[in-house]
């Protein structure tokens, strides 16, 4: 059945499928970005996902969470009745979790939680197999979204904060960001799914294209 699920797959990547079939992946948040992301890998036939998350879902999620309708469950625990074989890690993640975690086995780093401290944490920590989400929200035009290294990313107030941060704390390396520069249009974290799903998708586009190249 695998066969004919991924068939389409197969045919656009060729020879090189296998390295996305094995791929290890570690993805973190599955909220408005995260969820996106997982689905995608998951429909691109990657096996080996483990999702880390401590969240429950609230009617607020609704707008642009997949999965969400399971309203009060935890969001590890119902992503993997929808996604059967993915792993899961049910914790906060914070800086302390970053610094104590061991990466060494994933293949490709996924960052799509909001926590600013664990963001720096990461990418002092794993910036060779990091990929990272800045800011989704308060947006509504999916075409002012780019993919750029973290130092080249502007007009977005939260990616200059992380990078204000990184040269503060001497970070020399790179990592590839996901960001807009479109100005935000509320104060509030207003969301709009078209721009959280499509970052979220551009997250897994951006994972598949470095586990090509690796």
């Amino acid at each position: 059945m695998d066969e004919l699920r991924y068939q389409r797959c197969e045919l656009l990547f060729g020879d090189d499928y296998p390295k996305i079939r094995r791929a290890n992946i570690l993805l973190l948040g599955v909220g408005g970005v995260g969820s996106f992301t997982l689905d995608c890998l998951y429909r691109s036939g990657i096996t080996n996902i483990t999702i880390v998350d401590y969240d429950t879902y609230e009617i607020t999620n609704q707008n642009r969470q997949l999965g969400s309708d399971a309203l009060g469950e935890q969001k590890i625990e119902h992503l993997a009745k929808l996604y059967p074989g993915i792993k899961t890690i049910q914790r906060r993640i914070d800086a302390q979790w970053v610094e104590d975690f061991n990466f060494d086995s994933y293949d490709v780093v996924l960052d799509a939680v909001d926590d600013f401290k664990s963001k720096i944490a990461l990418a002092l920590k794993v910036s060779e197999k990091l990929i990272s989400s800045t800011g989704s929200a308060k947006r509504v035009d999916t075409s002012m979204m780019q993919v750029a290294p973290i130092y080249e990313t502007h007009g977005d107030k939260y990616a200059y904060k992380i990078r204000n941060a990184l040269r503060k704390a001497k970070f020399e390396g790179s990592y590839t960001a996901l960001f807009s520069p479109e100005p935000a249009r509320c104060v509030e974290k207003g969301s709009f799914v078209a721009v959280t799903g499509a970052f979220g998708l551009a997250l897994c586009s951006e994972a598949v294209k470095k586990i090509l190249n690796t």
